[in-house]
């Protein structure tokens, strides 16, 4: 890469939520009414590809951030940034500012919508990176600069971004849909809804934040009646911010409610105040609507007008799963795998068994690179835990299945199964295979004791 005008300088801002107060280009689609982008769905989250200076990365779509940032870019030789000067980045997490560079005048492709001047910030930290959780290549964030330009359509079903020039879009008649209007802080738009907490009924105004797997965070606040204690909670490890990892109650609330639409029994999150001191500084706040929720709409976002509409779909009555083994796993780097292959042998006239006639087959290996999926953190008193997992083993197998022959999400989906499902791992600990076994559990069974 190549970086020229440096200097320093001390932004405060919160990943995922990050707020900028620089100009910035506008994207364009030239002679198109629209387009339509596919993306991948993983974990809830949106990664779309995306081309800089002529290089084609993976970006999560995040309604929380203004600039585009860019991190694990280590492998990316040929990425030339433009015009940059350094800068300190603080965000979610207890831990200190990030170094990063801000680059102005990149050229940006997104599908066909092109912006020749775009802003976007350069972070070097090897920590600040998507990938692991994930398990596909991502290389940074995008929000704002791409909302500001379209009216925005969401359709997490057919799992496409359609992007509309706003002159020659209209809306639709449709019966089934519902309009919201937004409030916007430093380019982040804000929603008003309903959380019913024990027998109150609580308004909440919440940050839309597309770039959060979960489903709600609220942020814990005695005077408004805002508690985890008033229902069973376990304490957890809910992600990783710009600042370091966050942490706090995981618990369900009574239901939320946004309009008519109504979902009961929602997984909510209380991050630790530590975590989030910067995001409790917006004036009314309470917390995150967030993925989990809103994977259940497509969605249409104008932001000119200061509206989003959202229509049920077919995931509105998908139940809210916990994980219930206490393990996080991430990908971390491959590991050498021996694959076993079976080679069919030819008689004299060219035959094999497939013309029911016994040949000898011979066995042959080939040696290959697969991912490996490794454990981050276990969970205090979890089935997995108890079970003695620990911190840094890799995953093998899972109920009989290899591990790299599965996605990252596939692996994580067998611990959000049900009460009473056994899970069987074999892991790798240093230089020992090791079998483990245990049930999943109601992370409710027990409450913690009340201060």
């Amino acid at each position: 890469m190549n970086f020229n005008k440096k200097t320093s300088l001390l932004i405060c801002v919160l990943l995922l939520g990050i707020s900028f107060s620089f100009g910035q280009g506008r994207f364009n689609l030239i002679d198109k009414k629209y387009d339509k982008i596919k993306f991948e769905l993983i974990n809830n989250l949106i990664v779309l590809p995306i081309e800089i200076n002529g290089v084609e990365l993976s970006f999560l779509l995040d309604t929380g951030v203004s600039k585009p940032i860019l991190f694990n870019i280590a492998n990316t030789d040929s990425l030339q940034m433009n015009n940059v000067e350094t800068i300190f980045l603080r965000g979610l997490g207890a831990g200190e500012t990030v170094k990063a560079l801000r680059s102005k005048g990149n050229f940006l492709k997104i599908g066909d919508a092109i912006n020749v001047n775009q802003e976007l910030y350069v972070v070097f930290d090897q920590e600040i990176n998507f990938t692991p959780s994930l398990g596909v290549p991502v290389h940074g964030i995008i929000g704002y600069s791409l909302f500001k330009d379209f009216i925005v359509e969401i359709n997490y079903r057919s799992k496409y971004l359609k992007l509309n020039n706003r002159e020659d879009y209209s809306y639709k008649s449709c019966k089934k849909c519902e309009s919201f209007n937004l409030s916007f802080h430093n380019n982040k738009p804000y929603v008003d809804a309903k959380v019913t907490l024990g027998k109150q009924e609580l308004p909440v105004r919440l940050l839309i934040d597309t770039g959060s797997s979960d489903a709600l965070w609220l942020f814990e606040d005695d005077d408004l009646g805002i508690s985890s204690k008033i229902n069973n909670y376990f304490y957890d490890f809910l992600g990783r911010g710009l600042s370091g990892n966050v942490h706090g109650k995981r618990s369900k609330i009574g239901a939320f409610q946004i309009g008519s639409f109504v979902l009961n029994e929602v997984n909510t999150a209380f991050p630790d105040s530590s975590a989030i001191m910067q995001a409790r500084r917006i004036e009314d706040r309470n917390g995150s609507l967030s993925a989990e929720i809103l994977k259940r709409f497509n969605i249409i976002f104008d932001y000119e007008k200061a509206k989003m509409t959202l229509k049920k779909n077919s995931n509105f009555k998908s139940e809210f799963r916990y994980n219930r083994s206490g393990i996080v796993l991430e990908q971390r780097g491959f590991r050498v795998v021996q694959e076993v292959f079976e080679k069919k042998r030819l008689d004299n006239y060219g035959r094999s068994n497939d013309d029911n006639i016994v040949i000898n087959s011979t066995k042959t290996y080939q040696m290959g690179l697969k991912p490996a999926y490794t454990v981050i953190e276990v969970r205090e008193g979890s089935p997995a835990q108890k079970a003695g997992l620990l911190a840094g083993d890799m995953v093998i197998s899972i109920n009989g299945k290899q591990s790299y022959e599965l996605k990252l999400q596939e692996v994580t989906n067998y611990f959000r199964g049900k009460i009473g499902k056994t899970i069987k791992l074999k892991i790798q600990r240093e230089n020992q295979i090791i079998a483990a076994e245990f049930k999943l559990e109601d992370v409710f069974k027990k409450k913690e004791p009340q201060n």
